[in-house]
């Protein structure tokens, strides 16, 4: 089980870094942006597309890791709750569980999608980029999400000292 986790750590070093280019490169391309648009009236033309484009690989590269490292927003109304009657594990398990298997909705959905667009030749405005790789993309992505997260909420209910050690 040891030898997954450690899998899991190193594996997550590219989507990370694919997240990292795409920050770098959306933060330079923001700055030129806004000079060449303030001084010179000429912004650039593919921003908007290329903007969209950054923040889908940015947002979904990191997603994986997000989902099955606790991550995520939460509320803890009810952890007090929980806590006292010994139930916090059964509970995170059910919730990773229920939230992995119900992103299979998602994903199948924008494989439709992106396979219509596909179909359809559909391509970004400036830049004819086929809007498809995107849809793939962020499909892909979700679809890791989702194991990512099934998985944490096994490891919940069969190897909780696995998830433990994991965030020292």
């Amino acid at each position: 089980m040891q030898n997954l986790v450690t899998f899991a750590r190193r594996a997550s070093f590219l989507p990370t870094l694919l997240a990292c280019v795409a920050l770098f490169i959306l933060m330079v391309m923001t700055f030129f942006d806004v000079i060449l648009r303030s001084v010179f009236n000429s912004p650039i033309e593919a921003a908007t597309e290329l903007t969209r484009i950054l923040m889908a690989i940015l947002v979904f590269s990191v997603l994986p890791m997000i989902s099955a490292g606790k991550g995520q927003i939460a509320v803890d109304l009810t952890d007090g709750l929980f806590a006292r009657l010994r139930l916090s594990r059964a509970r995170d398990a059910i919730v990773y569980l229920a939230s992995g298997i119900m992103l299979i909705w998602p994903i199948q959905r924008v494989w439709i999608l992106s396979e219509r667009a596909r179909d359809y030749g559909d391509v970004t405005e400036y830049l004819s980029i086929p809007v498809f790789y995107i849809g793939w993309f962020i499909a892909f992505f979700t679809a890791i999400a989702a194991v990512a997260m099934v998985i944490t909420g096994l490891l919940h209910i069969f190897a909780p000292h696995t998830l433990t050690e994991q965030s020292q």
